[in-house]
């Protein structure tokens, strides 16, 4: 898919098939058959029942009859970067070198575009391996300012989308995610100040502070991604932008009815 041998460098090659540059270095490490189908039936059951831990999503593939054990459960969902969805005490240290940012949006209303952009990454799964998509959320028109998908839970490819997101919209008052490594990293922090952007974080965990992405994941989960069986990184973006792009300009959305408690 990429040539280090073409004229075009392989930062242009990897724009124009729309993954991130640190994808293309990165070797992936084989998964199993069995692995795949129970990380593709664990991210539905995580859509269907948010709240779920590993404890509760072995129970339940128990009943499916699949033969997992709670921690190996818990080792997959660490792969596809999901946990379980509830309010808990916020005990999470960052990182050395990472900060962690208040959390900004506590009854606040949600009045106008460029006032609250959200971002988020989603495991999505293909027919034969899965990929991870971000996207940068406005909170008022719920429109999908700008999107990457990634091999990888590397930090470039959200960059990647900020960064886009901001040439083509301007920039928002506050900008919000969650506590994920991509997003206390420093390169990606930097993006946000240089632009004098108030960064706002989730309590870790709570799944309120970023309702609207959530239910963006699960529309394009449940209306897209659930539907297909996608052979490609190639064939999965060209799908998904088709999507989106219906999102955007088509499809009805609910009024910004949620300021955050």
């Amino acid at each position: 898919m990429i040539d280090a041998t073409a004229k075009l460098s392989v930062s242009r090659q990897a724009g124009l098939l729309g993954i991130s540059r640190g994808s293309v270095y990165y070797k992936p490490r084989p998964i199993s058959d069995g692995d795949l189908k129970l990380m593709h039936r664990i991210d539905k059951l995580h859509m269907e029942f948010p709240f779920a831990g590993s404890r509760m999503l072995q129970g339940l593939l128990v009943q499916e009859a699949f033969k997992v054990g709670r921690l190996y459960v818990a080792t997959l969902m660490k792969r596809m970067g999901i946990e379980a969805l509830y309010r808990k005490p916020n005990t999470s240290k960052p990182a050395p070198g990472h900060k962690i940012y208040p959390y900004l949006l506590r009854r606040l209303p949600i009045t106008r575009p460029n006032q609250v952009w959200a971002m988020d990454i989603t495991y999505i799964p293909m027919a034969r391996g899965f990929i991870y998509l971000a996207a940068v959320l406005d909170w008022f028109t719920r429109r999908v300012l700008a999107w990457r998908v990634s091999i990888t839970l590397e930090a470039d490819f959200c960059i990647e989308a900020v960064e886009e997101a901001l040439a083509r919209h301007g920039a928002p008052e506050i900008f919000n995610t969650d506590q994920g490594s991509q997003f206390t990293l420093t390169d990606f922090i930097k993006v946000l100040i240089a632009r004098e952007i108030q960064i706002s974080m989730d309590g870790k965990g709570a799944w309120r502070d970023n309702v609207f992405v959530e239910r963006l994941w699960r529309t394009i989960k449940y209306e897209e991604v659930y539907l297909r069986a996608y052979a490609s990184v190639s064939e999965a973006r060209a799908s998904i932008g088709r999507y989106l792009g219906f999102y955007n300009r088509r499809r009805p959305h609910r009024p910004p009815d949620l300021p955050a408690e």
